[in-house]
């Protein structure tokens, strides 16, 4: 069926700790794929005596294979439903609930949904998704369930609602227009889906791991001595969602854990990272099967507390001497910097993540990223748990262009920064989208936001490739932080810039999926925070041709294309007119 060695499903071992199974024949999505590659060739070569404090292994998981999203379609006539643009997601969604999955697979669902009583997560695994330089990641559904009801036919619904909900996901609009901007078709897109345990434990009606992260093994955003081969990791309190949606999270070499923090300050430190967790919900939740995150609560610090998680990843403010001690066993405000793992060495985190790092890129043969989590039993259980929980390659351009420092400083830059994504010379833009700096307020980032989208998608129709230029962290989910847009709607841009204005100066998010198709598509990102010796030539800007004007969005036209360098290898990059 695959390269990788899958097992049938069988209704009476999916309890089995670590095995992939599939229903259906056909493919099993790229997801798929990547999680197939670890169980073969990553678990079977961890020496677990240098990891004498966490146990690693994936989540157990099914496939539905590629084979029944055809069928399900043809059955119920749904591609005469989504070939008409003009219907919303909602309405395409209900179309899809309102379809009945074919008849061979019900009777395998039923079984597993009898049997299990565990939160899962029902996640898509395209034909396209997680294909080197095809960036796909975050662009379909990922519903979480929490499968814990008394009632079997309660959580034989949630089940096939949410296959159902990530099946319709593929022919969302911001899913279409996206395929459309990387060269494929929509016709062409296949939808597997994986049927897979959430890790974690339940406490107070909240399911959740101790700590989620991203690491990736190339860090195109160095800071002090690290090298860009040194990686860099990205870590939060409870689910994912946080880091891969862009929130507030720890980001850290993997070389260098114990270096300071790149924050001006302790308040700034305080107000920058995480306040927040998301779990599953295991509680009364309002039935609503059109909202992605049906079955998920943000929950606050205190709750994890409360819980007995947060000790593991958090310290306290003592505001009499102005410092921070690790552990919360004194009185103060939270800081979750996850001192008692990196600085207390608490169960050999760090060792470990670089250890399964370097084990996933000689298996992958490049450079990778990984999505994990880390599973603490308060109640018992001595040994913690290291879950991956996703593979994907990436994307490293190893050109070379140089770009000296004295080039950043000639007068004639319209723009130039030395923490720059991306490697290459790029001289075909003509087009030009900024945020106007005179007008611009984070309580209206949601509107800049749909701006940005419509610009972007008639500059896709015409084909043009532009250079946009934005205020704060784009991808957030924290929308006084910068913009949230999601990563198709500004697919168009080849070249962007993350600029600054006072009082919001943010860290990138490097373990968003945002984050990762940036990578994958091989934009140039600029990042030039309002405090950096080097500036945006904004008099030169408003001195352009203006093809079109919103609120908060103007877009400009040159007379001859911008001469773009990026030197992937120093992070550092220039842009002349």
């Amino acid at each position: 069926m695959q390269q990788h060695k899958l097992t049938p499903f069988d209704r009476q071992t999916f309890e089995s700790t670590g095995t992939i199974s599939f229903i259906g024949s056909g493919s099993i999505g790229g997801k798929a794929q990547g999680l197939a590659l670890v169980k073969d060739l990553v678990i079977p070569k961890i020496d677990q005596s240098l990891l004498p404090s966490l146990s690693v292994n994936m989540p157990t998981m099914t496939v539905l294979a590629t084979e029944l999203f055809d069928e399900f379609m043809a059955e119920n006539r749904l591609y005469d439903v989504v070939h008409d643009e003009s219907l919303r997601d909602d309405q395409i969604a209900h179309y899809f609930l309102e379809a009945s999955l074919p008849a061979k697979v019900v009777g395998d669902l039923r079984a597993l949904s009898n049997k299990v009583r565990n939160p899962l997560a029902i996640r898509s695994s395209s034909l396209f998704e997680d294909a080197l330089r095809e960036p796909f990641a975050g662009v379909y559904a990922t519903k979480m369930i929490p499968h814990h009801s008394e009632d079997p036919d309660y959580r034989f619904r949630a089940l096939t609602e949410a296959i159902k909900y990530v099946y319709a996901s593929t022919f969302f609009r911001d899913a279409r227009n996206y395929i459309r901007t990387t060269h494929q078709s929509p016709d062409q897109e296949k939808m597997a889906v994986i049927i897979q345990k959430v890790v974690g434990f339940g406490r107070n009606y909240r399911f959740y791991p101790v700590i989620s992260g991203v690491v990736r093994s190339y860090n195109f955003y160095r800071s002090g001595n690290a090298k860009p081969e040194d990686g860099i990791v990205s870590l939060a309190l409870g689910l994912g969602k946080t880091v891969v949606e862009g929130g507030k999270c720890w980001t850290y070499s993997p070389t260098f854990p114990l270096a300071n923090p790149p924050y001006k300050s302790i308040k700034a430190m305080l107000s920058d990272t995480q306040t927040s967790f998301w779990a599953v919900n295991l509680g009364h939740v309002p039935y609503d099967p059109l909202n992605e995150a049906e079955y998920l609560i943000q929950c606050p610090l205190e709750a994890a507390e409360q819980d007995g998680s947060l000790q593991f990843v958090a310290s306290t403010y003592i505001s009499d001497n102005d410092r921070i001690v690790t552990g919360i066993n004194a009185n103060g405000p939270r800081l979750v910097n996850f001192a008692p793992m990196l600085k207390s060495n608490q169960l050999g985190l760090n060792d470990a993540i670089r250890y399964l790092l370097k084990l996933s890129e000689a298996a992958e043969g490049h450079e990778i990223e990984m999505e994990f989590a880390v599973t603490i039993n308060t109640e018992g259980d001595p040994q913690a748990k290291f879950w991956i929980l996703q593979i994907r390659p990436m994307f490293v351009s190893h050109s070379r262009v140089d770009v000296s420092v004295d080039e950043l400083l000639e007068t004639d830059n319209i723009a130039a920064s030395e923490r720059v994504l991306g490697n290459g010379a790029i001289n075909t833009i003509r087009d030009v989208v900024f945020q106007k700096p005179q007008v611009f307020t984070d309580k209206e980032s949601w509107k800049i936001a749909s701006e940005l989208e419509e610009l972007n998608h008639k500059l896709v129709a015409m084909g043009h490739p532009y250079l946009m230029i934005t205020f704060g962290r784009l991808g957030t989910t924290d929308p006084p932080a910068g913009i949230p847009v999601s990563w198709w709607q500004v697919s168009g841009a080849k070249v962007i810039i993350e600029t600054s204005l006072p009082g919001i100066d943010v860290e990138l998010s490097q373990g968003s999926h945002f984050f990762h198709n940036v990578i994958s598509s091989q934009v140039g990102y600029f990042s030039i925070p309002h405090s950096s010796r080097f500036s945006i030539d904004w008099d030169w800007l408003n001195r352009q041709t203006t093809v079109s004007e919103t609120e908060f969005v103007r877009y400009v036209k040159l007379s001859m294309p911008l001469r773009i360098k990026i030197d992937g290898r120093n992070g550092r990059g220039l842009i002349k007119a």
